[in-house]
């Protein structure tokens, strides 16, 4: 990272490991260019006027989204653009409106290097954050010769805490260049705290609006590659698309935790409790791959009032966020999984009122663990985090509801992974790696190394 950059300046003041992981990775300009698009016309339907600041290395690069930018200040509060002056940059009607100020960077200013997007506003926030990589990084290829295939190194997130700390170095950043600017910009964002003190950004229900519209910008980006013999690297960005398209939704379910006091480890611990009773049931890797991915994005679905429900018979109503897990062909499987977590063995559950074998078996294993997990979280707020007592009498609770709410035998299954976490073994937690992308979608089955004991050894002695 550049010295000087506002990628650089926030990692450095991050109070590391008490803050939320990065998840760094690396992006095609293709990847980029969708992505900005998506959140960038979020901002058309969010409810108040956000401060918006950009970085776009060069003019020329902010002259081709001049006019989207015109509509996007119809409804900012303030846009500030960040680019080295080129013929036309201050010439365009955009940058004549009243609320659309630009910083003409030096030419050995570190942020001409980088890529930025930050909305900030009470109801909608979001952000890219990314530096390209330098001349010496792309190796012996050399720095590509079509620009959509150039690489940058950063992230983006829906973290508003996040966002807030960037804007505050962005802005210090444009004082360089325009004190005055920068004595406005920081009262704008003194009123957006005082509008909301917390700033705390979207609801996880409303971001999955966003992450639709990321996904279908992803997607139009990779018909457009189709049989387009421009580019050299035509699998490499088309696997670098369908990674964020999945980084999209793992940070909607980030979010989700992020919002949780109680229980903000909740997506990580159901994994680790799902993959060792995948492997007690000896699942193949490809079914334990999805199940990761499910326990992943669980939580992205919230259960639907039950006092709603239709009843007429089993029904199957469109869950929002799982209609839009559907968009990606290759998560409609774990999509199924997460809409059926609500069924019960008794078949009093929902969306469709199966009953026993009927109900998926991943779904049945997911509906278990997480409630398990949860139970164990609600508990610990209440007694000492680290007395293994909690794990039995949740267990009591789960066994007690054993042939009407659980799966009997998954239930007896459970108690074997108790019995082995009471030995000794901690709740396991694993992070959720963001950048593992498409990774997780196309797993190899020889790499699938477990982090868990055989079920052997989860056996009393």
């Amino acid at each position: 990272m550049l010295e000087g950059s506002i990628l650089k300046q926030l990692v450095d003041g991050r109070a590391e490991p008490d803050t939320t992981p990065l998840n760094y990775g690396v992006y095609y300009k293709n990847t980029l260019v969708a992505l900005c698009h998506a959140l960038e016309d979020c901002i058309l339907t969010s409810g108040s006027a956000p401060l918006v600041i950009t970085a776009f290395q060069r003019g020329k690069w902010y002259l081709e989204e001049a006019d989207r930018y015109s509509a996007i200040a119809d409804k900012a509060q303030q846009i500030v653009i960040m680019a080295a002056s080129e013929a036309g940059f201050h010439d365009h009607p955009t940058s004549q409106r009243e609320n659309v100020a630009l910083v003409d960077l030096a030419s050995d200013d570190p942020v001409a290097e980088e890529w930025h997007l930050m909305i900030l506003s009470p109801d909608y926030t979001a952000m890219v954050l990314c530096q390209e990589l330098s001349a010496a990084d792309y190796g012996p290829a050399g720095v590509p010769e079509h620009d959509l295939e150039r690489k940058f190194y950063g992230f983006w997130t829906f973290d508003a805490a996040l966002v807030r700390q960037t804007v505050e170095l962005a802005i210090a950043h444009v004082g360089h260049y325009d004190p005055a600017l920068q004595a406005r910009l920081s009262d704008q964002l003194a009123l957006l705290k005082q509008q909301n003190p917390s700033l705390q950004g979207d609801e996880p229900a409303a971001v999955s609006h966003t992450v639709s519209q990321v996904v279908h910008y992803l997607q139009n980006s990779r018909n457009d590659l189709k049989g387009n013999l421009a580019f050299s690297l035509i699998e490499d960005l088309e696997q670098n698309l369908v990674s964020n398209e999945l980084q999209a939704f793992l940070r909607m379910a980030q979010l989700v935790d992020l919002s949780d006091p109680i229980n903000p480890l909740a997506a990580s611990e159901v994994v680790s409790l799902l993959e060792m009773m995948g492997q007690l049931l000896d699942l193949p890797a490809w079914q334990l791959q999805r199940l990761r991915l499910a326990g992943m994005l669980h939580r992205i679905a919230p259960a639907p009032d039950l006092a709603t429900l239709s009843n007429d018979g089993p029904s199957c109503p469109l869950i929002p966020e799982v209609q839009a897990l559907r968009l990606m062909p290759r998560l409609r499987a774990v999509a199924a999984i997460i809409a059926h977590q609500g069924e019960r063995w008794d078949g009093s559950g929902y969306p469709a009122g199966l009953a026993g074998d009927a109900v998926p078996l991943e779904s049945r294993m997911l509906s278990l663990v997480a409630e398990f997990q949860r139970r164990v979280a609600k508990a610990r707020q209440d007694q000492d985090p680290d007395n293994i007592v909690i794990l039995g009498e949740v267990l009591g609770t789960c066994q007690a509801e054993a042939g009407e709410q659980w799966d009997p035998k998954l239930v007896e299954i459970l108690g074997l992974m108790v019995m082995g976490l009471q030995q000794g073994m901690s709740l396991p937690s694993i992070p959720t790696k963001i950048t593992l992308g498409s990774g997780l979608l196309n797993p190899d089955v020889a790499d699938q190394t477990s982090v868990f004991p055989s079920s052997s050894e989860l056996l009393p002695r």
